[in-house]
């Protein structure tokens, strides 16, 4: 009779035998993907987007599955993540071609320079080999990863979360289909297909075959990630979004900004989290700001400091305004209908207030004082700082990367909305006529 160590041992065993044979087929042809020309990659590209459209029923009844199960599971606003509809699949297809009219960053000669002895030395953009990527919900990720990795000549090993579970098999059934009719081998994307946390946990120490890994959801996934992997890992996704409004402003504009910073999808990671007010603009921004919000479907809640409490009551729905806990409220990714509204004495304390809660991903002032908003753009050590302009642009589609794979949060080798480039490593290329070095 097996003993419970000896049956996790076997388990553990199956699931890290399952990824590395996963990984393993994508090492295989990564010699083939670098030899691809740019019109053989498109040329994928273009049969992915066909094959997309042609499956778009199949599907979506993948992905009703996934909303069934979501919906039973009561994860909200979150379910948002999941959803794909027919126009969401054409967007899809739109990033793809946009992805496909971006240069190929691959062969790009970064410098050039010829040494006295005659040695030709240039700088050159190269794939960088295997791209694992790890995310949750988002089925749109398995597709812009995956044209993103193979325009960049890369191989990709995917592993999405459960809640997207049937959506996923079926977009990659679909792009293994485009595949083989192309000059691109279809083992160049390799699915996980376990939800196991085990097989999680298998894919994050296969450092001899994946080169880099690439956490695209929640704090908790990034750093599970970050204590598990023993492949590098590029930091995504989680973040705390704030908005500093200045004593000059524009006020009009500064609500209609908050408004769509907050609304218009709550569950990406660019959705505003923290509104930070000047004390001298306070209640001027607070009044407009919670009529508009009154009339949001759906409704949001405000969670307020005592400075504005009661203008925010004042206005709004009693459910939808509740005093702000600054233990936890300050430091919450919402990604859902709710907005911690503080105050502060100034812009240095607004700067002290981001720095303390912030997870250094976007941040935005909204004021008419020029001088003001460089200052705050300068300090601010985030990857996406922004002056008057909505939060929800933290965006590489938005930012005319094609699509992106995240938004970076770290400082090394890519940082804000990463694409093509962030995709690509560099070698040193070396020509010579016979020098020897004395």
């Amino acid at each position: 009779m097996q003993t419970q160590a000896s049956q996790s041992a076997e388990q553990h065993n199956k699931h890290y035998a399952y990824v590395r044979q996963r990984a393993v087929a994508a090492k295989t042809v990564t010699p083939q993907l670098a030899l691809l020309t740019t019109a053989q990659k498109n040329a994928g590209l273009e049969a992915i987007a066909a094959e997309l459209t042609r499956s778009a029923s199949e599907i979506l009844s993948a992905n009703a599955q996934d909303m069934e199960a979501g919906k039973a599971a009561g994860l909200g606003s979150r379910l948002d993540r999941i959803l794909l509809t027919q126009e969401r699949i054409e967007a899809i297809c739109n990033d793809i071609a946009n992805v496909i009219s971006l240069p190929d960053p691959v062969g790009t000669i970064l410098d050039t320079r010829t040494r006295p002895n005659g040695l030709e030395i240039t700088r050159e953009r190269c794939p960088i080999g295997v791209v694992g990527i790890i995310y949750e919900a988002r089925p749109n990720v398995t597709v812009d990863a995956t044209v993103l990795c193979l325009k960049a000549g890369n191989a990709v090993v995917l592993k999405g979360g459960s809640d997207a579970i049937h959506s996923n098999r079926a977009v990659v059934a679909a792009i293994h289909r485009a595949l083989s009719t192309t000059d691109i081998p279809p083992e160049a994307v390799q699915f996980i297909d376990e939800t196991d946390r085990a097989a999680t946990q298998a894919f994050l120490t296969m450092d001899s075959l994946i080169d880099v890994v690439v956490p695209r959801g929640s704090f908790s996934l990034i750093q599970f990630a970050r204590k598990n992997a023993t492949v590098p890992v590029i930091e995504t996704g989680a973040s705390v979004v704030h908005v500093y409004v200045d004593e000059e402003v524009d006020i009009a504009q500064a609500v209609d900004l908050i408004i769509n910073a907050k609304t218009r999808r709550v569950s990406i990671c660019g959705a505003l989290d923290t509104l930070l007010l000047h004390q001298a603009v306070a209640e001027k921004v607070s009044r407009p700001l919670a009529e508009k919000l009154s009339q949001c479907e759906p409704k949001v809640q405000v969670r307020a400091v005592p400075q504005v409490l009661d203008i925010f009551q004042d206005s709004m729905a009693q459910t939808q305004v509740r005093p702000l806990d600054p233990a936890s409220d300050f430091d919450t990714e919402f990604l859902d209908h709710i907005l911690a509204v503080g105050v502060v004495e100034d812009m240095d304390a607004a700067l002290a207030h981001i720095e303390k809660h912030s997870l250094h991903h976007t941040e935005a002032i909204y004021t008419t004082n020029i001088q003001t908003a460089e200052k705050f753009m300068r300090s601010v050590d985030s990857a996406v700082v922004m002056h008057n302009v909505s939060t929800q642009f933290t965006d590489g589609a938005e930012f005319g990367l094609g699509a992106e794979i995240g938004i970076s949060t770290q400082k090394l080798h890519v940082r804000g909305p990463f694409a093509l480039e962030g995709l690509t490593s560099m070698k040193w290329v070396v020509r010579g006529k016979g020098q020897v070095r004395p």
